[in-house]
């Protein structure tokens, strides 16, 4: 049995992926403004801080993801 197939199939799925997540902008963009707002001066970054913006993201990525597959 080969891995060649193997190989062939994960990087034709990582070939999809810039596609799938390009729907979810809005959400990194958000997110990235966050966290540099966060980040921004004398401020430290502190865990959670952007934690809903970065659960959007997330669930975003998951639904791409998941629409995507098959």
């Amino acid at each position: 049995m080969s891995g060649r197939g193997v190989w062939l199939r994960a990087r034709a799925r990582l070939r999809r992926f810039p596609a799938q997540l390009a729907g979810c902008g809005e959400q990194a963009a958000a997110y990235g403004r966050c966290v540099a707002a966060a980040a921004g001066g004398t401020a430290e970054l502190r865990r959670d801080t952007c934690l809903e913006e970065f659960r959007a993201l997330r669930d975003c990525f998951a639904r791409a993801v998941g629409a995507g597959a098959g």
